[in-house]
């Protein structure tokens, strides 16, 4: 692909859908002594071996634990011998959790940070790459290529999910030096611009968030009443993710309703 930087492959795994929109974004990141590769994919025994077959893997990185990310990371492992790091340390093998925000990882030849970057789920994490040419964040679900990402309620909320947008839309001026950051999400394209990105999400959120609110003030009461005022522009296959999005939404508004009193 083209609109990928230098130290950058893509290998897509075939599970399209209506949430995977082509499949999912595995990334092969070029180290001095390897590859880091961040989210294997689903268990689909070609697609892992394929992007094992690209050359040495010193580490496995996983942006958060959803099956079309990380179920085929321990399958992997065994096709590599690379280590598993995640902010989930169950989803780890041979190597410690990610902690830290805005912490480098040591991986030779590659400047590598960690963002805690929670809200689609508790545990999401993008990675960004520091390079002096072209640099760019893997973004995971937190921001796709297209369309717009699921906070995926109990686990995912939506109070820590805008926070995360806002450190993001952010980045390029407080960590990279005014420089526009690519973003290379875990479903659909590379998108040029994360400031944007994230600019374009925080406000359909809030949007999405007003009308919640005048439906709840229109008499709505349960998730799916909600559903059928707020997104009846959405397309129903994707209704069942969106009602996650919306219990994620009225939670938020009775968390600041207690804020307030």
């Amino acid at each position: 692909m083209s609109d990928l930087p230098s130290w950058c492959t893509l290998v897509r795994a075939p599970n399209p859908g209506p949430m995977t929109l082509e499949g999912t974004n595995s990334y092969r990141l070029r180290a001095r002594d390897g590859a880091v590769v961040v989210d294997p994919g689903p268990l689909v025994e070609e697609h892992l071996q394929r992007v094992a077959a690209q050359g040495p893997v010193v580490l496995i990185l996983l942006t958060h634990g959803h099956p079309d990310h990380a179920e085929g990371a321990r399958r992997f492992h065994q096709l590599t011998g690379a280590p598993i790091r995640a902010q989930d340390p169950a989803l780890c093998l041979d190597a410690d959790p990610l902690t830290s925000h805005e912490a480098a990882l040591d991986v030779p030849g590659l400047a590598l940070r960690v963002l805690s970057t929670p809200g689609h789920t508790a545990d999401s994490v993008s990675f960004l790459v520091n390079d002096p040419g072209r640099p760019g964040v893997l973004t995971g679900d937190t921001v796709l290529g297209r369309g717009t990402t699921v906070v995926a309620h109990p686990d995912g909320r939506l109070g820590p999910y805008l926070e995360s947008l806002v450190r993001l839309r952010g980045l390029s001026a407080t960590v990279c030096s005014g420089r526009r950051l690519l973003v290379l999400p875990g479903h659909g394209p590379v998108l040029p611009d994360l400031a944007a990105a994230a600019r374009h999400y925080l406000e359909h959120r809030e949007q999405r968030l007003a009308q919640v609110r005048g439906a709840v003030a229109a008499g709505a009461v349960s998730v799916q009443e909600v559903l059928e005022r707020v997104y009846a522009d959405v397309d129903s296959q994707l209704w069942d993710a969106a009602a996650l999005s919306v219990r994620a939404q009225l939670d938020y508004l009775a968390e600041q309703g207690r804020g307030r009193g």
